[in-house]
């Protein structure tokens, strides 16, 4: 998920400039330009309109264009090439999801997850491809000093660590995980990996070897993933999960997919699970974290707040690059 949760009551306009100013200018100039021109586009714009309202995304938009070999060298061209293949374009919206599997986010969990007692069950919700189901498999590099894991990993994760974060000496003991998704991706599928790829914003190419690398470890032992609602689905994963293990349901830029009807019912689902909960999502999707916030989020930045068991122990960056944290868990 790239959108602020407050996106989603924006007309379409709204929307890509929303994504040029706060969350694309400073991390892609590509995507800031290019989203800011279909801001002013009034074709673009009215195809876009005639796309389910979920399916107006401006990340949806640019990662089809991507995945069908469009330019994204300039606004003339992009625009051009997508009006000229539309058909082309609006069948890849149609079919895929906005899925951008960061493996960066673990840097933001691995606090939380090694604080727990081990050995973990963890189960995804919106697990994508599952890549954020290894945090055992990766290494992290917090403030360019603190390295926690092997040296080995083809994964290293790099993470801005601000506060008194509370760093394990060694990442968690993970003995199961599966994951929840309502169209699993598959990483040992050319297609599927080239669109996760194609998620991945131009001028991030850390990222993309990051993604690349998680994938490899993937592949290796390919998670457990499985196609439903998250609400049954998550009651059926946990009843999987080995004795002796504690069990742990997370999910990070999920929940804003969500109609506030089904967040309540995932929030209740929750309650009533012998689980461990901890969410990484946009400031206001989940209104029982919010409310419990002691200072307002920043607002120049998209933000995420971490919390577990619905209370926020830590600010994040929407990719994992940064953590301010606020207090333990």
């Amino acid at each position: 998920m790239t959108l602020p949760y407050a996106a989603v009551t924006m007309n379409t306009q709204q929307r890509y400039q929303e994504f040029s100013a706060r969350e694309a200018r400073g991390h892609s100039t590509t995507y800031a330009e290019l989203t800011e021109g279909v801001a002013t586009d009034r074709d673009l714009l009215a195809l876009i309109d005639l796309l389910p309202q979920p399916k107006r995304q401006p990340n949806l938009l640019l990662a089809a264009v991507r995945f069908l070999g469009g330019p994204v060298n300039g606004y003339p061209a992009f625009r051009t090439w997508a009006i000229d293949h539309w058909p082309q374009v609006r069948a890849t919206i149609l079919e895929r999801r906005t899925q951008t599997n960061e493996p960066g986010r673990c840097a933001c969990l691995l606090p939380v997850l090694a604080g727990l007692p081990q050995p973990l069950a963890l189960i995804e919700v919106g697990a994508s491809a599952g890549l954020c189901l290894y945090p055992d498999r990766y290494r992290y590099v917090y403030n360019g000093r603190t390295r926690i894991g092997s040296d080995t990993s083809p994964v290293t994760l790099t993470c801005d660590a601000q506060g008194d974060v509370p760093l394990p000496e060694a990442p968690p003991e993970v003995v199961w995980r599966g994951g929840i998704d309502l169209n699993p991706l598959d990483v040992r599928d050319r297609e599927d990996v080239r669109w996760l790829e194609s998620l991945v914003w131009p001028e991030q190419d850390r990222r993309l070897r990051m993604l690349q690398g998680a994938v490899e470890v993937a592949a290796a032992e390919p998670p457990l993933l499985v196609r439903g609602d998250l609400n049954e689905a998550v009651r059926e994963l946990l009843a999987q999960a080995p004795a002796g293990a504690t069990p742990v349901v997370f999910h990070s830029a999920v929940l804003a997919y969500l109609s506030s009807t089904e967040r309540e019912a995932f929030t209740e689902t929750m309650r009533g699970e012998h689980a461990h909960w901890i969410s990484n999502e946009a400031a206001g999707v989940l209104p029982s974290v919010q409310q419990r916030l002691a200072r307002p989020v920043p607002q120049d930045r998209l933000t995420f707040v971490l919390a577990m068991d619905e209370k926020p122990v830590a600010l994040t960056g929407p990719h994992g690059q940064w953590l301010e944290w606020l207090n333990g868990p």
